[in-house]
């Protein structure tokens, strides 16, 4: 009977032992403001290719427009 409870004591010292060295996670906001540096250069190139009876068409002298 003594065996038990000496070995029901060691485990409970030996649980709240490793509980109590479980180590903590600390959430804190940063000292300096935090920075997203976007250098982002777009370039696009848009090319029209008109045929040439189109661009008759499209011309002011046609009177389309």
């Amino acid at each position: 009977m003594y065996q038990n409870l000496i070995k029901i004591i060691t485990g409970l010292a030996f649980v709240l032992s490793v509980a109590a060295c479980s180590p903590t996670v600390k959430v804190a906001a940063p000292d300096k403001p935090i920075t997203i540096n976007l250098n982002v250069k777009i370039e696009h190139e848009i090319r029209v290719k008109v045929d040439k009876d189109l661009d008759e068409l499209m011309s002011t002298d046609s009177g389309l427009f």
